[in-house]
């Protein structure tokens, strides 16, 4: 499954899941039989060519329609901010399904 994050920066360790107004860079996540198989980091959404089945935000009032458009599923992690924090979270199902 491809898991897309707004992220501060592209340092797996340090990198801090943002708002989707203050993305530096997107990591996608492959994520395959409970664990993450390879992270690829990118400038702009634009370059993403690969079906995204999910994306993780920070809070329910981010602007996710171009998201939805795509029939992307949107999740939110409201305390979850690190790259392991929110797989985790991922993977136990503790992320929030977007609040309308």
């Amino acid at each position: 499954m491809l898991v897309l994050l707004p992220l501060d920066g592209d340092n797996t360790q340090e990198s801090k899941l943002v708002s989707l107004n203050d993305v530096k860079k997107w990591a996608l996540l492959d994520i395959s039989e409970g664990e993450v198989v390879e992270i690829n980091f990118y400038d702009t959404r634009e370059e993403i060519d690969e079906w995204v089945e999910a994306v993780v935000v920070i809070g329910d009032y981010e602007n996710v329609w171009p998201f939805q458009e795509q029939q992307i599923m949107v999740l939110v992690a409201h305390t979850q901010r690190t790259i392991d924090e929110v797989v985790e979270a991922f993977l136990f199902k503790e992320l929030n399904d977007l609040a309308i």
